[in-house]
């Protein structure tokens, strides 16, 4: 991400500013009008959260819901499918790029975070990588998306499950870190969207 500076130039040890003041102007404001204008709101007003959002530069189907208490860091960084959730407290770190596909969902309290720093750096580099939550995924309560993962298609995340690496798709992972435990197989009914297929 381009507005990241410098660790070495700009002294991260000796509370250096990681991005620039126009970029962090913008992070102020937004968390203005959310408090205001949003954080607040009854659930089910997510068209006027969706306006809010895409005003900020994030790219929003119009069928897709943030419920008030998400929390955005960067709207420009964010982009969903139809009929994707962001569910009640759930944290959009979005130091780099999320996208959320069609009919995703993000239930409350996950915590989706595209930035970390480089440990190996002497100066603690703020580094970040985009994430990807592909389309039918599910990331349950509570669980952590780490930066440059990849949910695949229908993937679940299981409950407070930490995820480091890329997650395959059609298969439902648990624990810290997160590991397989069995392909998910949809069954054929009213409202299913498509039949998932079990992979080798």
């Amino acid at each position: 991400m381009s507005d990241i500076l410098d660790a070495e130039t700009h002294n991260t040890w000796e509370s250096g500013k990681s991005f620039s003041l126009s970029h962090r102007l913008y992070r102020v404001l937004w968390s203005i009008v959310w408090a205001v204008f949003a954080s607040w709101t009854p659930p089910p007003l997510h068209r006027w959260r969706r306006l809010l959002l895409v005003a900020f530069g994030a790219k929003i189907a119009p069928t897709a819901g943030v419920y008030p208490s998400v929390r955005v860091w960067y709207p420009a960084n964010l982009t969903m499918g139809e009929f994707s959730f962001l569910g009640p407290n759930v944290n959009c770190y979005s130091m780099d790029r999320i996208t959320v596909g069609d009919y995703a969902l993000v239930s409350q309290g996950a915590h989706i975070c595209a930035g970390s720093h480089d440990i190996s750096d002497p100066n603690f580099q703020l580094i970040s990588r985009p994430i990807v939550i592909e389309p039918q995924a599910w990331v349950a309560a509570e669980a952590f998306i780490g930066p440059g993962v990849v949910v695949g298609e229908g993937a679940v995340l299981g409950a407070r499950g930490v995820a480091f690496k890329s997650l395959e798709p059609w298969t439902v992972y648990a624990g810290n870190p997160a590991k397989p435990l069995k392909k998910r197989i949809v069954r054929d009914g009213p409202g299913v969207i498509r039949r998932s297929k079990t992979r080798a």
